[in-house]
Order: C-alpha cells, then structure tokens, then sequence
C-alpha cells in the first residue's frame, strides 16, 4: 500500500513523502491517525501545498529559537551545593534545576529539553545542551561550587 504522510512519522519518512506501507499498518495505524493519507493527485497537490506552509512556519519558529538559543548561550548557572568529604557532592544539579535557573531568567522550557546524560555530581563547570528546536540547541555553562 501506498500512502502519502501528513506528518512526519520516526523510522518511516517526513511529511509529504510518499512511502509504501504494511497493508495493516496503513489502514489501521496510518489513516486513523491522521499520519497519512491514500496516494492521488488532489491528495498530492493538498500536501505540497500543506507543505510549503510547514516549511514558512518552521522557518519562523527556528529564527525565535535561534534568538533564545543566543541568549541561553550568554548564560552562567552558578550552583552551589553542599559538599561532603573529598569534595563530593550531596545530591546533584539535575535538569529540573537547569530548567528552574532557566525560568527564573525569562526562558521557559520543559526539563525534558535539557540533555544531562546523568545529573551532575562534581564541582567545577560542565556544559549542558538545550534543544529546544529539531535544527537548534543552545549550551550552557553551568557551575557547581561549595555552598557557603
């Protein structure tokens, strides 16, 4: 089966690509859901025009998030923590904490957009990623020092 997607769907293709499918997968996963649609010319020619309008409103949304992405990057968390014997640390920053710093200076962001592989559990400064667009991320600096 032959469909044309409407969205853009993990492992298969991106929106406006036309895919060929699972007869199952496509009638009852796909078309349901809205994802895709059956392959025609009226289709063809709604999604090229669907398509065009993505793009003009990625194109905007990515220049916002480039200016935030800019400003995050002019950003220092400075996180002190209490610290215990060999200067090891109790607790850690996590991403949660980021993403309070992150609210706290006017840029709101969910803690799911912050990239810690693990939360941090040294003193010193650490870089941290912030995805907040498929095409944009932002670094921040971020450091750990003693409390007090």
């Amino acid at each position: 089966m032959e469909v044309i997607l409407r969205e853009d769907v993990d492992k298969l293709g991106r929106r406006g690509d036309v895919v060929k499918v699972a007869e199952g997968y496509g009638r009852n996963f796909l078309l349901p859901r809205g994802l895709a649609m059956a392959v025609s010319e009226a289709n063809k020619a709604m999604i090229a025009k669907e398509r065009k309008a993505h793009e003009l409103r990625t194109a905007k949304e990515k220049a916002e998030f480039q200016a935030v992405a800019e400003r995050i990057g002019t950003l220092r968390f400075i996180a002190p923590r209490k610290v215990g014997e060999h200067d090891v640390l109790y607790g850690s920053v996590t991403a949660g904490d980021i993403a309070d710093f992150l609210k706290a200076k006017g840029v709101e962001i969910d803690k799911r957009k912050v990239h810690l592989d693990e939360p941090i559990k040294k003193l010193g400064e650490h870089e941290v990623s912030v995805k907040l667009h498929p095409e944009v991320s932002a670094n921040l600096r971020v450091l750990v020092t003693k409390e007090g």
